[in-house]
């Protein structure tokens, strides 16, 4: 009696191409994060951990897609589920990133439109905050328009705000 699957039960070559392929992919991105990002990754695997080394000094583009291929095969054998909630938590990162820095792009924007009646909403946000740093960034902001300058107090009040968010109290 032999240990072979029937062939009605085995995957297509398609739907192993198509699987060998989204490890590579998974693999590409394992290799273009920077060592602090690839460090908060839990990978268990000796073997993939020197594959992804040597892929990220690799040069030629022909033994680097050699190279993720080999890092393919190799993450067949192993358990992905901790690599894919590392690189999950690590773009969940990035998107509330983005989206603070939307939300300051936003109130930089209002404040330089609406002016000082804007700045309450600012405080209600960072009540940390300056009354007077805000008001005179503002005041500033409305003296470049009408000089038609470029907007360095606008760069300025985003940079204060910056400030304001990464000093802001937990909650």
């Amino acid at each position: 009696m032999t240990d072979e699957i029937p062939e009605s039960e085995r995957p297509s070559k398609t739907a192993v191409k198509k699987e060998m392929q989204v490890l590579q992919q998974l693999g590409e991105k394992l290799v273009k994060l920077s060592n602090n990002e690839l460090a908060k990754i839990t990978i268990h695997d000796e073997h993939l951990i020197e594959a992804l080394s040597t892929a990220r000094k690799l040069t030629s583009r022909e033994a680097l897609r050699r190279q993720l291929q080999y890092i393919g095969k190799l993450m067949r054998g192993i358990d992905l589920t901790e690599i894919e909630a590392g690189l999950a938590k690590r773009e969940e990162g990035q998107r509330e990133q983005a989206q603070q820095f939307h939300r300051l792009e936003l109130l930089r924007d209002e404040l330089a439109e609406t002016g000082i009646s804007a700045i309450e909403k600012a405080l209600n946000v960072y009540p940390h905050g300056d009354r007077q740093r805000l008001r005179q960034l503002v005041m500033q902001i409305d003296k470049d328009a009408q000089a038609k300058k470029p907007p360095a107090a606008k760069r300025k009040l985003f940079q204060y705000l910056k400030e304001l968010q990464a000093a802001k109290p937990a909650d």
